[in-house]
């Protein structure tokens, strides 16, 4: 068996691995000049490589298809992928949120733990390869009602036809591919992992939803997910640089909170950015209406009641010293600086002239400042994309194709994605390692 993997990222590298594993003479084509370039600068360059948590609290973390990624999950989890590159020479440290990184904190060491493991089985591996199209040809099938014989390794597409499910086989099988220079490359399999359109820079430019859009598959729009917002109130860039812990970040989308959650975040010259936001971007890339906006609790550990108390204390304490002159005990410096200002409240007014209208004004403040958005950032900011190839028309216990015979999916470019702390490149892992078994 021949298979050639399209893609020398995460999901492509472990699919080369794993059908070299299973006995195939397997070639990974890449078209930069190395593998592993979009891996590099994961995780700020640190490239935090999967989640150590329970299987339950994996999927509570999968935004898209979850069902999808039972059998891929079951077949490589984060222990075995962990296990697999400690085996090969990187080793690993659990953080805070499980988050798995390697020991040196330099994802170039992830990276040399893969490229040992393709050398280790064989793999030949092309750079700077750009392939043009993938070959295949027509075989003979029809529709067929469900009572006649089948094999379980047959993909297969459903249709719907009023009272009774109508079955069809793939009519196409993958011969091989053509490289942009003219070369045809003879294939039993091919894999396709070229990831999704984030950090085009990286090379993730979309080819692969074009090749699979010529086989009939359906892509589900791509967009922009794990990014930053662009927020309306003009008192936000005035904020930029700050950063807030432990703070709670609630998502509304046509009035409904649909996201919430406590953790860090950022302000920009933009908007806001940071762990909270990027996970809130991949529910608001589900459904963007334009009455969306998030409440920020700066201080979540407190009521409304307990706030006020501890305001009124402050007050007291401070006096007749200015409003502005004892803020820094309540907020950081630099929403110290600018509270009063978005707030209406006269910095110079003394504290024990402030009324219960001004607290007020800075309760609702601290435990709901409202941000509207108006837009997440775009590819060249988000860290993965959101959509991709409908996993409808994928077989999710071999991940081939429904429509062709021999042409499998991997990683970014299927309709899978979760929230932030390693997940993502966890379904890359383990999708790429169940194409590659093609069992």
């Amino acid at each position: 068996m021949k298979t050639v993997v399209i893609g020398g990222g995460p999901a492509g590298i472990m699919a080369a691995c794993a059908a070299a594993d299973a006995g195939d003479e397997v070639i990974l084509l890449e078209k930069n000049e190395k593998i592993g370039k979009k891996l590099f600068i994961t995780g700020k360059g640190r490239c935090n490589v999967t989640n150590a948590c329970d299987r339950e609290a994996f999927f509570d973390h999968i935004v898209s298809n979850k069902k999808f990624l039972y059998s891929a999950y079951s077949a490589w989890d984060c222990y075995a992928l962990m296990d697999f590159i400690e085996a090969h020479g990187t080793p690993l440290k659990t953080e805070r949120g499980n988050r798995v990184f390697p020991v040196s904190d330099h994802s170039y060491d992830i990276i040399d733990a893969l490229k040992r493991a393709l050398k280790e089985k064989n793999v030949k591996i092309r750079l700077n390869t750009q392939v043009s199209r993938i070959l295949s040809e027509d075989i003979s099938n029809g529709p067929k009602n469900n009572s006649e014989s089948e094999t379980e390794s047959e993909p297969k597409r459903y249709y719907k036809d009023k009272n009774r499910k109508i079955e069809k086989l793939p009519s196409k099988k993958i011969t091989g591919i053509c490289l942009s220079s003219g070369e045809v490359i003879s294939a039993d399999r091919v894999i396709l992992a070229t990831g999704g359109k984030s950090y085009p820079s990286t090379g993730s430019t979309g080819d692969g939803y074009r090749f699979a859009k010529e086989f009939g598959h359906s892509i589900v729009t791509p967009k922009p997910a794990l990014v930053p917002f662009e927020t309306k109130e003009d008192w936000a860039p005035g904020l930029q640089g700050l950063s807030l812990k432990n703070v709670k970040l609630s998502l509304y989308i046509n009035q409904k909170c649909r996201y919430e959650e406590q953790g860090e975040m950022l302000f920009t010259h933009f908007g806001i950015s940071g762990p909270l936001v990027l996970s809130a971007s991949s529910i608001y890339a589900k459904e963007p209406v334009e009455d969306s906006y998030l409440l920020i609790d700066l201080k979540p550990a407190l009521s409304d009641e307990e706030f006020d108390k501890r305001l009124i204390r402050e007050l007291q304490n401070g006096n007749k010293k200015e409003l502005k002159n004892i803020l820094n005990e309540i907020y950081p410096s630099k929403l110290a600086a600018n509270i009063c200002e978005i707030t209406g409240i006269d910095p110079y007014k003394r504290c024990n002239e402030v009324n219960a209208k001004e607290r007020k004004a800075l309760l609702d403040f601290t435990k709901r400042m409202r941000l509207t958005i108006q837009k997440t950032r775009d590819f060249n900011e988000a860290i993965i994309t959101q959509g991709g190839v409908c996993v409808k028309e994928v077989n999710p216990n071999t991940m081939e194709s429904r429509l062709v015979s021999g042409l499998y999916f991997a990683g970014e470019m299927l309709d899978l994605d979760a929230f932030t702390g390693g997940f993502n490149l966890q379904i890359a892992f383990s999708t790429g390692y169940l194409a590659g078994c093609g069992k």
